[in-house]
């Protein structure tokens, strides 16, 4: 797909899909790092019942610390607990429609990295918004990616894990070369199957650190949960 803003001779400006976790984390840095790329904000969303995100159970107000020390503007979407697929589409819809108007972004970019049945949801959704979609670390085998990420000094705690695929110790652990010598050898080094999502508090992609401590562990709905606290405000 030809990115409008190059086609222009101008740079791309880009709007990045944010999780929080470590691969947002790194492709916000690769984005970084390309001269014909303007990152311009950053889109997240959050469960508006407990004020977390929505799937990594960070607490909203981190997530808008990453966004402080990375420089850039966050547009938080509320979602409803529970939501259904339909209020979820409808929703995200509405965030890049204000998004077209606040940033005037030319492309969004998303941290995805092999599964493709995610990418032709994304690719369909954003069919017609007249944004180019852009997937800057898509490909990279996870071994070498979770290596690059800790070589580069990124720093992560895992915030939420699935016990069926790991173990419920790793809770908090930090997301570093001990834990993937400790990773069950079916675990993907980046916990692209869903077995465990992480919060980046610290890196080349940040200005400054994020400061946090880790807090209470617990299990809920099958998933085991690490709470983060303190953060920069």
């Amino acid at each position: 797909m030809v990115l409008t803003g190059q086609s222009l001779g101008k740079k791309t400006r880009v709007l990045l899909s944010w999780s929080s976790g470590k691969d947002s984390a790194w492709a916000l840095y690769q984005l970084q790092q390309n001269p014909d790329v303007e990152v311009v904000g950053l889109l997240t969303t959050f469960n508006s019942e407990f004020d977390r995100s929505a799937i990594h159970g960070v607490r909203l107000e981190l997530v808008r610390a990453q966004a402080k020390v990375a420089g850039l503007p966050l547009m938080d979407v509320a979602l409803p607990w529970p939501c259904s697929n339909e209020q979820y589409e409808r929703l995200m819809s509405e965030a890049i429609d204000r998004a077209k108007l606040d940033l005037s972004p030319n492309a969004v970019a998303f941290g995805d990295l092999f599964l493709e049945d995610i990418r032709q949801y994304r690719e369909e959704r954003m069919a017609g918004t007249g944004l180019d979609l852009m997937f800057p670390i898509w490909g990279i085998p996870t071994t070498e990616l979770s290596e690059n990420m800790i070589e580069s000094g990124l720093q992560a705690y895992i915030t939420c894990l699935d016990p069926k695929k790991m173990s419920e110790a790793l809770a908090g652990h930090a997301f570093d070369r001990e834990l993937l010598s400790m990773l069950p050898r079916a675990v993907d080094r980046c916990g692209e199957n869903g077995e465990f999502h992480t919060f980046a508090w610290n890196g080349p992609m940040f200005h400054n650190p994020v400061a946090v401590t880790l807090g209470e562990t617990v299990k809920r709905e099958g998933f085991v949960y690490t709470d983060l606290v303190g953060a920069l405000c």
